[in-house]
């Protein structure tokens, strides 16, 4: 714990609004528990791909939320008036002006060398994987002017590639949970399902939900499942024993996780091949004490024990396998055994201990001796 109150500025997609931002739940647990910390933190979003329509929560009493207009003089504006913070964050994915944003919060902040810089990578596995792809990402040139690189996964495969690329510090805060926000509930008869999955259509996941997820929905015609998510409007074909949902909002997810017999959660390409990257889904299914399917990844362990508190996918006949042979009796056992590991291991005040550690290890004026 710090004896001094940081004041840390976060410049990411969004805090009150989770509409294409799968990020939101994680901003909100880090920086909440950041918070309860006794840290004050000041959350810059641009107005951006209608996120501001589509609120899950007002502004929260333990961040202040700075919307900007999504140009450059507006962002300009918000990032001098972050001059006065000990910590300036840049996060990853904004979605507008990320590339300025990760150069100026560097350019401007140069001769403020007690402002420590950091980049939030919400997508390791993906940022790298542009990078290496690409020599020339104007990106590359600015590792090394950050005092810390942060993740929400990815292990040490993603700390040794940083590092290779001239990283100063890179340390994973992964994802967790806030045990105030996911937690079980009644279940809700609208969200009745033997499996459920939640997750936007993006192109790098699309294959592996159709192997994961609409191959048990044409295998088990005897079984109902239910998708939400953005972008499935169009997807062809549909099933009879599909419901869709749409964009489901965070107030629902607890809902959501606790009234079907299973949760599914299918990682990204990218994430799933590099490993040590769950997503929130997992730390919110598994809080609400749901029995949980997961495709598997390397690292899975370090979070949660298959067979006891998860069910390990590796194709999607694992997945068809495990809904035949799973009763409510095993689903709830199973259920029950995640939520206890998580609360004893996973929880955001776990994570920002992390973060304050870092901070001690590498700033030792700011911590208590």
């Amino acid at each position: 714990m710090y004896q001094q109150r940081l004041k840390i500025a976060f410049f990411g997609s969004s805090l009150v609004s989770s509409y294409w931002n799968g990020a939101a739940t994680y901003y909100r647990g880090i920086i909440k528990a950041l918070a309860e910390r006794g840290h004050e933190i000041t959350f810059y979003e641009p107005d951006a791909f209608e996120r501001q329509q589509h609120r899950d929560i007002d502004d929260p009493e333990w961040a202040e939320v700075v919307v900007y207009q999504a140009d450059e003089t507006s962002a300009k504006e918000a990032l001098e008036s972050a001059q006065n913070v000990d910590v300036i964050v840049k996060a990853s994915g904004v979605g507008v002006l990320d590339e300025w944003l990760e150069r100026e919060v560097i350019a401007h902040y140069k001769d403020t060398p007690n402002m420590i810089k950091i980049f939030w990578d919400v997508d390791a596995p993906a940022t790298l994987e542009r990078i290496h792809n690409n020599p020339q990402d104007p990106f590359r040139e600015q590792i090394p002017h950050y005092d810390f690189i942060l993740t929400y996964g990815g292990g040490q495969p993603v700390i040794d590639a940083y590092q290779e690329l001239g990283a100063q510090h890179c340390q994973p805060i992964y994802n967790a949970l806030d045990p105030d926000i996911h937690h079980p509930v009644p279940a809700d008869e609208a969200f009745s399902a033997t499996l459920s999955f939640l997750g936007n259509r993006l192109p790098d996941r699309e294959a592996r939900v159709q192997e994961f997820f609409f191959n048990a929905v044409s295998a088990l015609p005897d079984k109902k499942f239910i998708l939400g998510g953005s972008g499935w409007e169009s997807y062809s074909p549909q099933f009879p024993n599909l419901h869709y949902l749409g964009h489901v909002y965070t107030r629902d997810h607890n809902q959501f996780n606790c009234s079907a017999l299973a949760v599914l959660n299918i990682n990204r390409d990218s994430m799933a091949r590099n490993g040590f990257s769950p997503p929130t889904r997992v730390f919110e299914a598994a809080g609400a004490g749901a029995c949980l399917i997961m495709d598997y990844w390397e690292g899975v362990e370090q979070f949660l024990e298959p067979d006891k508190e998860v069910l390990v996918a590796r194709s999607g006949d694992d997945v068809i396998k495990h809904l035949r042979h799973l009763t409510p009796e095993k689903a709830k056992r199973i259920g029950a055994a995640a939520r206890e590991r998580m609360l004893a291991e996973h929880t955001y005040r776990h994570r920002a201990s992390e973060f304050e550690a870092l901070m001690n290890a590498d700033y030792p004026s700011a911590a208590i001796a």
